[in-house]
């Protein structure tokens, strides 16, 4: 059963979850169009600041396509499936060398089975809350490219390993590790390195290094652990869709760098998951309405979060 059958009525739920081809298409434009933006700050205005400026708004866009291939494997970014699969697949997956099928099939595992033993995301959140100290090594390993680095190598030896094994790969569809990895690296990897070449011939040699593989190995890495920590760190263990899960409120500086696309409306998405995105906000006010307000695990902040989880 739907969480939210609990809470909303069908009429409510069927207006939520309808979906729209002209918003998908301008999400996929808008993230695709301040990766390119941030890139071309830097051009005009060549310098350490705007440097570091594009470094985290296209690590925090990688998260936005990560997002949006999110929206493609609930069938919630377009109206049709093909759309989805197809838009979700090329323009969102493969460019951070996510496989869109496979993170489907790991995906609904975690929707079915929510902060419960069988969650496979449960790896993600069971050591919240931990110790500042904690927090602190694993935002400096993500920060200075240590995790996007080891798991680049992980991915790498990991098709290398089951090469030719579909049974394998099959099997490892189901890993934790494989959230947003994709098994079919010979695919991913070109389009992956592709955009790396693309920005490397706009500019100089070096941009595709400095502005695609330095933003997913750093600030992607980051704010990925982030969001990961905020939506199901130091929640509950149970079945209880409004407080197995937490919804943190984000500003404009946090939605710019931290949580594109409404991704901080956690609570909301899984009561429905097929709600696109967008409409969120209006199914967090929706339940607000029906008296839930007290009820709901909702952090005022990311910082809130972080603190919950043990940033004290």
């Amino acid at each position: 059963m739907t969480p939210g059958k609990a809470y909303l009525s069908s009429q409510d739920i069927h207006l939520l979850a309808a979906r729209s081809d002209v918003a998908g298409t301008l999400l996929v434009l808008h993230c695709w169009g301040i990766i390119a933006g941030a890139i071309g700050l830097f051009a005009l205005w060549p310098n350490p600041f705007t440097a570091i400026l594009a470094i985290m708004l296209i690590g925090s866009r990688q998260l936005g396509l990560a997002i949006l291939m999110h929206e493609a494997a609930h069938n919630a970014l377009f109206k049709t499936r093909m759309l989805n699969e197809f838009v979700g697949t090329w323009l969102c997956g493969w460019p951070i060398m996510a496989d869109l099928k496979a993170y489907r099939h790991y995906h609904l595992a975690h929707h079915r089975h929510t902060q419960t033993d069988k969650d496979p995301d449960l790896v993600l959140s069971q050591n919240f809350p931990t110790s500042k100290a904690s927090l602190k090594r694993k935002f400096t390993r993500d920060l200075t490219g240590q995790t996007g680095a080891k798991q680049l190598y992980s991915q790498i030896m990991t098709f290398v390993r089951l090469a030719g094994d579909d049974d394998a790969i099959e099997a490892a569809k189901g890993d934790a590790a494989q959230a947003f990895k994709s098994n079919t690296i010979y695919t991913a990897f070109p389009v992956f390195f592709g955009i790396a070449l693309a920005i490397s011939l706009i500019g100089q040699w070096w941009w595709g290094i400095m502005f695609w593989i330095v933003p997913y190995l750093t600030w992607f890495q980051f704010v990925l652990r982030v969001r990961n920590i905020a939506e199901h760190g130091a929640t509950e263990m149970s079945q209880d869709p409004l407080r197995n899960v937490r919804t943190t409120h984000a500003g404009p500086i946090a939605k710019t760098f931290i949580a594109p696309y409404w991704v901080n409306y956690h609570l909301e998405h899984h009561m429905i998951m097929h709600v696109p995105c967008w409409r969120l906000p209006r199914m967090h006010a929706l339940l607000i309405d029906k008296g839930l307000k007290r009820q709901m695990n909702v952090a005022p902040s990311y910082r809130a979060a972080l603190v919950e989880a043990g940033w004290t």
